[in-house]
């Protein structure tokens, strides 16, 4: 973090939207890109206005509301299912309430929810609550491993629980939003810029991803018979 701060610059952590918003958020951004995902959201609270009409609707009219963002058919009557889940338990949308329990037992809650696992669950906390939890997306988990942070076969799930304690948690969000960020711009999943990471130094796997392709050997004419 000492390498990657001055590199990508201060992070300061605000709120994207309201835990329960963020649960919908997350559900639309599965299996799609950042951009399209906002869209979708944006657009589906225009539409109807709060989470509760959302709630209310019909999984056939939630559809056409988020097939900005892909696999509408699939969203759309999970998204219902969750919301109307979380009014049976808590009464309203207001998940606040999270904020004032331990890390663990918070996270813990929102697991038992349909489809809510490790990511979605420290998303939530984290980028609404601002709480210590640390969400482990593919550039994360792809650059802790290159780092030797997590081993090679530890998968995606349990990362998160190894990688969180080794962040203090007023640091967790910041080294969240770094890796990230290198990951994109630097240690890419196919061709890493290794010779331009400023912790190539440090890390166990890099100039590997530089070795030169073997050249096709040409094929001999065949010959007429």
């Amino acid at each position: 973090m000492e390498i990657l701060g001055p590199e990508y610059g201060p992070v300061e952590w605000v709120p994207r939207y309201n835990p329960a918003e963020e649960l919908v958020y997350t559900i639309l951004s599965q299996h799609t890109s950042d951009l399209n995902s906002e869209r979708a959201f944006n657009n589906l609270m225009k539409t109807f206005g709060s989470l509760e009409a959302i709630a209310e609707a019909p999984p056939e009219e939630i559809e056409p509301a988020i097939r900005m963002g892909g696999l509408a058919r699939t969203k759309a009557p999970r998204i219902k299912a969750i919301l109307n889940l979380v009014m049976d338990e808590v009464g309203s949308f207001d998940l606040s309430f999270l904020a004032e329990m331990p890390l663990e037992e918070a996270k813990a809650w929102l697991k038992k929810l349909p489809g809510v696992g490790p990511k979605t669950a420290a998303i939530i906390l984290c980028f609404s609550l601002g709480m210590p939890a640390m969400p482990v997306d593919t550039h994360i988990y792809r650059v802790s491993q290159r780092l030797g942070l997590i081993r090679k076969k530890i998968n995606a799930d349990k990362a998160h629980d190894i990688l969180e304690p080794m962040v203090a948690p007023e640091d967790v969000f910041a080294f969240h939003i770094y890796l990230i960020r290198h990951g994109r711009a630097v240690c890419k999943a196919q061709r890493p810029r290794c010779g331009q990471c400023m912790i190539a130094d440090r890390c166990p796997s890099a100039g590997k991803f530089d070795k030169p392709q073997a050249k096709k050997r040409k094929s001999s004419p065949k010959r007429a018979r």
